[in-house]
Order: C-alpha cells, then structure tokens, then sequence
C-alpha cells in the first residue's frame, strides 16, 4: 500500500514472525503485513469505530489457504499493554506518538513486549513540515485528538535508543501530502469546499488507485526535502540478563487471557 509509512524493505524477514501495530487506527500496517509476509499480527486502538474500519477491510481480503498467518484487531491501550514481556518480534508505531500526552510511556511499553534482538518501527511528522501546518492554522493544533507535539528527528531518536536501541535506519515519506496538508490548513475553515483543495485530494486519490510511475518517482526523489513523515527502524540491544542468543524468539499467538482481557 502506498500510504504505509513503514516500508518492509527496512524491516526483517516476518514470516511467522508475531508483529504488533500499536495505534493501528484503520488498519492500514497491520493489513498490508497481514496480506504480504504471512505474519502473525495483533493491531490495537482505542478508537472502536476506527477498529470497526479495520475489521472490515480484513474482510474484504478473504484468505483461502491457512499458511501459518492471523490478523487480530483488540481495544487495547497503548500505555498499559495487556501482553506478557517478550510477546512480539516486531512493534510498528506509526503517527502515532505525536498524539500522546506521555510518549515515552508508550515506548516504555513497546519495549517490554518486544523480544531482545526484536525491531521497533516509528514514525512521526516531520518538524518543519509540520510547524507550518501549526502556523497556518490554529485549528489544525487545536483539533480534539489531534497532533499535541512537534517532534525534533534527535529528540525521538534519544528517547528510543535511551530504552536500549539502536537505529539502523531512516527515511521520510509521503512528499505529496505535505503541500496538501498546508493547503487544508490555509483553508482551514472551507477547505472541504475549497475548488483547490478538492483537486489536489483527487489526485492523492488517483495516485493512491493507480500508481503512476510519474507520481510515484517524483514522490521518491522529493522525500528527503518534503516527506510528510519521518520514519525510524530500530533494533532492541539483548539485555544482559538474557540466558541464551535465542532466548525469547519462538513463534507463539499471544495468550488467550491477553486477548480476551483487550478485547
């Protein structure tokens, strides 16, 4: 899909692997690792309707043969996890933690159920693009729910690998989105009506259904001056505690009593 922000080029091999979208809103990382690398994984939010969402485009993409993978979206919250330690290989947090009051209570909690050796992906806005969108419009910062922090790329990098990570790798995404989002926010008012902001959603639109190679390599080759977001891959260094270079990867569902507690 070509709105993940997290791509699977920076992530491991996931087949069989237990993976876990924290924050998962609609779906849209959980599903395309679901569709794609034949993973075990778990998305939660506390948004019922936005799992709702997600529930049912699972639906839409039936799965004949039972190859080992399973897709499961529970109510949970992102502060107070209800997996034991060590439950996933990989934790996918993305746009996630500009919402969160304490982010680094989050993190504290993907670390604990992440395997040592395991990766977490995040990604957040980018700050410059988004300072704009906070100086064009009020409302775009004051929206219920919506974005409470401006995250600097050194303040969100320290605040992972403090935690005992270390960051391998890094890009941006999403250039044609920023113009859009500085459009709305100037708009901010009409921009529902707004002739140039409705033009400019519909060729998201038809970029995101087509996939022209124009739109598509024009949006590679200006990521790294425009990208919407920021994206950041890191590995969970092995605790000096663990008993063995093993320890922590065999390939379990997390436990009944965790998912009907979430549910």
């Amino acid at each position: 899909m070509s709105l993940d922000t997290i791509r699977a080029a920076h992530l491991p091999d996931l087949a069989g692997k237990r993976v876990l979208d924290l924050g998962c809103g609609e779906g849209r990382h959980a599903l395309s690792t679901w569709l794609t690398q034949r993973a075990i994984v778990v998305g939660i939010d506390m948004s019922e309707a936005d799992l709702a969402t997600a529930r049912s485009r699972q639906g839409d993409f039936p799965l004949a043969e039972d190859d080992g993978r399973a897709l499961h979206f529970l109510k949970a919250d992102g502060l107070r996890l209800p997996f034991d330690d060590a439950s996933f290989d990989v934790v996918i947090c993305s746009e996630v933690l500009e919402h969160i009051p304490d982010y680094q209570a989050m993190l504290r909690e993907a670390n604990r159920v992440l395997i040592d050796g395991g990766t977490l992906a995040v990604s957040v806005p980018r700050y410059w693009t988004e300072w704009i969108c906070w100086r064009l419009s009020r409302g775009y910062r004051e929206t219920p729910g919506g974005h409470i922090r401006i995250f600097r790329n050194a303040t969100l990098r320290h605040a992972v690998e403090s935690l005992g990570f270390r960051r391998y790798a890094r890009h941006w995404a999403h250039a044609l989105h920023s113009p859009y989002w500085w459009l709305r926010c100037l708009f901010w008012s009409s921009a529902d009506d707004n002739p140039l902001v409705r033009a400019y959603h519909r060729m998201l639109v038809w970029d995101l259904m087509q996939q022209p190679k124009l739109t598509r390599g024009l949006e590679r080759l200006l990521d790294p001056l425009l990208g919407k977001s920021i994206a950041m891959y890191f590995v969970k260094m092995a605790s000096r505690s663990a008993s063995a270079p093993n320890a922590g990867l065999s390939v379990q569902t997390p436990s009944t009593e965790a998912t009907s507690h979430a549910a």
